[in-house]
């Protein structure tokens, strides 16, 4: 269970105003939190499957991931922390893990709560901030996890979202 609330933030799952995948990313990383990641998702017993280029195959290392030459076919690691939610996580670049998750499978307090037990996870694991925001709106998060408060909080106005307009 999570401090925030449905009713509060309601508005940060709206895929119409948000966006279905809202942009979700650890900002300032390196190989090493990419292996952290990969190594959280093998021990959490979450599901998961890698693939490259649309072959599933195992999860090789970070190093060997993002080692790969840039002209390589596309990488893949998609993730569900519960049922029926599913990260999608494209290991391009070890300055920043990014990753993409669909608002319209997060409703309710429900979606709420698997939402920041997924951002929570990677974010106590990696000692980082994990941050969400409009899709195509990075780098402003509107929900972030706080390291240092050791929960998701609200980092957003929502009047921002609202395009100015005050409740």
């Amino acid at each position: 269970m999570t401090e925030l609330g449905w009713n509060d933030i309601e508005e940060f799952f709206d895929p119409d105003l948000m966006g279905a995948l809202p942009d979700v990313w650890v900002p300032d990383t390196s190989v090493e939190d990419w292996q952290e990641l990969f190594d959280l998702v093998r021990s959490s017993g979450w599901a998961w499957r890698f693939e490259v280029g649309g072959s599933v195959g195992p999860l090789p290392s970070a190093a060997e991931v993002l080692g790969r030459p840039a002209d390589a076919e596309s990488v893949v690691l998609r993730v569900w922390p519960a049922p029926g939610v599913e990260a999608i996580f494209r290991p391009m670049s070890a300055a920043e893990i990014d990753f993409d998750v669909d608002l319209r499978e997060l409703r309710g307090q429900a979606g709420v709560d698997r939402l920041c037990g997924l951002l929570g996870a990677v974010g106590r694991r990696l000692g980082r901030p994990v941050l969400m925001g409009a899709e195509g709106d990075y780098p402003h998060p509107v929900l972030g996890f706080d390291p240092a408060a050791d929960r998701v909080v609200v980092r957003a106005d929502h009047v921002r979202l609202r395009g100015g307009q005050q409740d």
